[in-house]
């Protein structure tokens, strides 16, 4: 931990307003009432040893002591509170986010309802096809929104296993790539896949296992679409490349894009759920902050690992590994 780091972390007021809670109900104002405490505990109780208690050596051993039990107990309630706090937060951060990525398709629910019953009798039969793309589209947004917070939910307490089967990724990745083939193709976004042959079988759960080739596929063309619609003037050719190979006594699946990236100051927190990078909020990439944290739990539990590598400005490369039967 750097020094900035540290000066930042005994900064009070600032941890409170992180928290967005009153300075007596903030852990680090909370840390340093109980240190206080603890050095005048300290001094009663050396006080009133050595009053009462001839021996130097007993009177040490008692304040050490009743120094370890408080520093115990500080450090339990801090904890506590600080575990408090940050529910706190997340708890406002979550209705936040699903506030606000559920307002901007049912507006467009709205919109498009309004508009098809008050023009019913003149509108004309491509028109009407169009406002039920618009639907359609927005009705499955709020669908996989709903869909990933009951995954999240079903993550946290447990209740997310997996049905292991021997599963050939391959079959998957191809699967899933044709599902992603109308909207590159309507992007101009160019996918090119390279697997090594004969590819031995992974245990995992198949249909979780799709969910996280989906998330890194959708990720992927998302953010390079976004960076084509950010930078126009470049002309630049949106790129996915997916591999598949073989390391070792693993599998590794990889998806390198050549997109908007990710600020180096926000990649450490980009396994948390409900993070979004800066540039992807500047840009106002649709997402949930949701899918990297689904991704990683199902990886894990997999008995894989997860991992990314990625430059702003110059596009992202994520990948995972699993083990061979």
């Amino acid at each position: 931990m750097t020094f900035k780091e540290i000066v930042k972390q005994l900064n009070i007021f600032q941890e409170c307003k992180k928290y967005n809670l009153r300075l007596w109900q903030c852990p680090s104002f909370l840390f340093f009432i109980m240190g206080l405490i603890i050095i005048v505990a300290i001094v009663a109780t050396y006080q009133i040893g050595t009053r009462y208690i001839e021996s130097p050596e007993i009177v040490t051993l008692i304040v050490l002591v009743v120094v370890v039990v408080l520093l115990i107990m500080n450090f339990s309630i801090t904890k506590s509170f600080e575990s408090l706090a940050e529910a706190n937060r997340m708890k406002s951060e979550f209705i936040s986010i699903v506030s606000h990525q559920l307002r901007s398709p049912l507006v467009n629910l709205r919109w498009a309802i309004d508009y098809l019953v008050s023009e019913k009798d003149k509108i004309s039969e491509e028109k009407e096809e169009e406002y039920f793309n618009i639907l359609k589209e927005n009705s499955n947004r709020m669908g996989k929104l709903i869909s990933d917070l009951l995954i999240v939910s079903r993550i946290e307490t447990s209740g997310f296993p997996l049905e292991k089967t021997e599963v050939a990724l391959e079959k998957i990745v191809k699967e899933m790539l044709q599902e992603f083939k109308p909207f590159v193709e309507a992007c101009n976004i160019e996918i090119s896949y390279q697997a090594e042959d004969n590819l031995p079988r992974v245990v995992a759960d198949s249909d979780k296992l799709k969910i996280v080739v989906e998330n890194f596929l959708d990720n992927a063309t998302r953010y390079v679409s976004t960076y084509q619609a950010a930078n126009p003037a470049e002309k630049k050719q949106g790129e996915v490349k997916v591999e598949l190979k073989r390391k070792g006594k693993k599998i590794y699946f990889g998806v390198k894009d050549n997109g908007i990236g990710i600020p180096k100051n926000d990649q450490k927190f980009i396994f948390q759920k409900f993070f979004r990078a800066r540039n992807a909020l500047k840009h106002q990439t649709q997402g949930t902050g949701l899918g990297l944290c689904i991704t990683k739990s199902i990886i894990e539990k997999s008995g894989g690992s997860i991992g990314f590598r990625s430059q702003e400005g110059k596009g992202s490369t994520f990948w995972f590994t699993l083990p061979i039967n």
